[in-house]
């Protein structure tokens, strides 16, 4: 079913891809150090699930559609950005998540985050792409075994990208006591949330089919 040298260049690509800064490990960055662990993970989780919107488009053919069509492009990639900016926006006017008086964070609503994960991965658009320019040249389109093999890659390449956002969420959140220990500074940082938050969503607007 698959070449071997095939799926060695697959391990290391898609690994350096995981690696590399995007919007998913700048939003679960940010989720980490604002909530915690916990928070980052889940919102990682979300994330992962998302991904399966994609991967089930690829292995469909509805990636095409949105690769050729430049009005669903545009659709869904603003729908993304307006979400992101949208959660960015409410970070900035929202209460201080620190109770001043004993410095203890509110409980984070980690339902709330799963949710937020699958629809900021579900509506980027450039996710749907990236599937559908990469993992096929890891794939014989000759094969009658092409879709299970494109949904194999794709469950892998979202797996591994989940098991890196978690070591992010688990080395950021570890930072969560300094800002709970200085209020001020937590207050800062929940600014400087909302202001990443927006940046994705802008990223995303500005973002071309290239």
């Amino acid at each position: 079913m698959f070449n071997f040298q095939n799926l060695y260049l697959f391990f290391i690509a898609s690994l350096l891809l995981n690696l590399t800064p995007g919007n998913d490990m700048l939003y679960v960055a940010s989720r980490s150090v604002s909530q915690g662990i916990k928070a980052g993970m889940v919102s990682a989780a979300g994330i992962f699930v998302g991904c399966f919107v994609h991967i089930l488009a690829a292995v469909l053919g509805l990636s095409i559609i949105i690769s050729r069509s430049a009005y669903l492009f545009q659709l869904i990639k603003f729908a993304g950005a307006a979400y992101l900016i949208y959660l960015g926006v409410k970070a900035l006017l929202s209460k201080p998540v620190v109770d001043t008086a004993d410095e203890k964070p509110s409980k984070a609503n980690y339902w709330k985050l799963f949710k937020q994960g699958i629809v900021t991965n579900a509506l980027n658009p450039k996710v749907a792409v990236f599937f559908l320019s990469f993992l096929p040249q890891f794939i014989s389109p000759l094969s009658p075994f092409f879709k299970v093999q494109l949904f194999t890659l794709g469950v892998w390449f979202a797996a591994q990208g989940t098991l890196v956002l978690i070591i992010v969420a688990c080395i950021l959140g570890k930072s969560k006591d300094f800002f709970r220990n200085n209020p001020k500074v937590w207050r800062i940082q929940e600014k400087i949330t909302g202001f990443i938050l927006i940046g994705l969503g802008v990223k995303i607007a500005l973002a071309t089919k290239k």
